[in-house]
């Protein structure tokens, strides 16, 4: 499966079921360019997953809304539910073991984490990056 390129239009659509990975980056960024074929060949290795690209300069609206202040920047989804940010160029094998750790959450336990910290946002109590998810 190839990547798909991530707009501001398309987003949400995108995040919404099952695992997405998405690649914050920008052309002029060499880590970036170093990342790049480990998250095609990751790609290519678990078509169940969807691996977006999302390049910075293009889309500065929805990396703003990321608050993305360094790329290459991993963003991972599962069914609506963002479940981490990385910045960073991830070697193969990392990225690999954060795939099977996304595989492996209890959805169940991340769900009710993910509502009650939502819930606590809304009440002004606690931003939501306050806390991990699914801990």
């Amino acid at each position: 499966m190839s990547t798909k390129t991530l707009t501001i239009d398309n987003h949400d659509e995108t995040v919404a079921d099952g695992i997405v990975l998405i690649d914050f980056w920008a052309d002029w960024c060499g880590p970036c360019k170093q990342f790049a074929p480990v998250f095609e060949k990751a790609s290519e290795a678990n078509g169940d997953i969807t691996f977006a690209k999302v390049d910075t300069e293009d889309q500065q609206q929805l990396a703003a809304s990321y608050g993305i202040t360094s790329i290459p920047t991993l963003v991972g989804y599962r069914d609506g539910i963002p479940i981490f940010a990385q910045p960073g160029a991830l070697p193969g094998q990392v990225l690999d073991d954060v795939i099977a750790q996304v595989r492996a959450l209890d959805m169940e336990a991340v769900k009710k984490d993910y509502a009650e910290a939502v819930a606590k946002q809304q009440a002004g109590e606690q931003p939501v990056g306050e806390q991990p998810v699914g801990e």
